[in-house]
């Protein structure tokens, strides 16, 4: 209970924030509070509720982050199945495949990699798609989110934040 949920001003979530910067961007008038939780802020002269949503009362222009190629982000943007026989595995039964391998010019990067068991990894082995017969069930590309921070929030997430944040699967 010591986050915050940042809202722009159409409701869509940016960011956890700590209740202390929220309470500092309360005072300075940028935002205002949608949600409170049950706890109060106390200082020498007042006290009022602890904000667990705020909402952005200007506009602003969102800078795209981008995001980084790990293997937990390929992982994540595949969502944990293998590509080429569909099953959904455990963490340490994954690897990461290159689509054209290596040695034929593949490159390490989001458009030529896609998450595979070892099973079919080691089927595939050093060859294409094509040599090998074995196609990945989605073409592999850069995704435009996130993916880390969505299940980290996803798994620790306030109750009171679960209506703005839509993307949250239960």
């Amino acid at each position: 209970m010591d986050r915050t949920l940042l809202l722009n001003q159409s409701y869509e979530p940016i960011a956890a924030i700590s209740w202390k910067r929220a309470v500092c961007l309360l005072m300075l008038g940028k935002v205002e509070t949608v949600e409170e939780y049950d706890r109060q802020i106390r200082s020498a002269k007042t006290s009022f509720p602890m904000p667990a949503v705020v909402r952005l009362v200007d506009s602003f222009r969102r800078h795209k982050k981008r995001v980084k190629f790990s293997k937990q982000n390929v992982f994540a943007r595949d969502r944990w199945k293998c590509q080429y026989c569909g099953q959904r595995k455990p963490v340490d039964e994954l690897t990461q495949d290159h689509v054209v391998p290596r040695s034929r010019g593949g490159k390490t990067c989001w458009e030529n990699i896609v998450t595979a068991c070892k099973g079919c990894n080691a089927t595939k082995a050093d060859r294409t798609p094509q040599e090998s017969g074995m196609r990945p069930l989605s073409i592999p590309q850069k995704p435009d989110w996130v993916p880390v921070f969505a299940m980290r929030l996803a798994q620790a997430m306030p109750d009171i934040w679960r209506n703005y944040c839509f993307w949250v699967k239960e």
